[in-house]
């Protein structure tokens, strides 16, 4: 995840409300973003050795472009970064309309050949 947040990033830090964080939050908070004409909540955090990001819509899952702009904003360029499915025992779904991004802290994720991609 990157470092810090770019100011640009800043601006759509929610700062009222249930949600509120503030800059000396640092990676851990929730946004209000748009992509072309769709609004996204972005919550992410970067705590218990694992960088995390959800990304959601009020009525509809986000699409592969939104998940890849909101990728590009809170990862760094050559992060890779994985949604999980997890075990049916332990899988919790709080809103339908969520997606998430994950990736460890201090461990590089092995990934598929190439061609597999």
């Amino acid at each position: 995840m990157k470092k810090k947040l770019s100011t640009n990033i800043e601006k759509f830090r929610i700062t009222t409300g249930r949600l509120a964080s503030d800059s000396s939050w640092g990676m851990n908070g929730a946004f209000q973003l748009y992509y072309l004409e769709n609004e996204l909540g972005v919550i992410c955090s970067n705590e218990e050795g694992w960088d995390h990001v959800s990304v959601s819509l009020q009525h509809r899952c986000p699409t592969w472009e939104e998940m890849c702009f909101v990728k590009r904003l809170f990862f760094e360029k050559d992060e890779t970064v994985i949604q999980y499915h997890p075990r049916e025992d332990v899988y919790i779904n709080n809103n339908p309309h969520v997606l998430h991004m994950w990736k460890p802290q201090g461990i590089e994720l092995p990934e598929p050949p190439v061609i597999m991609v």
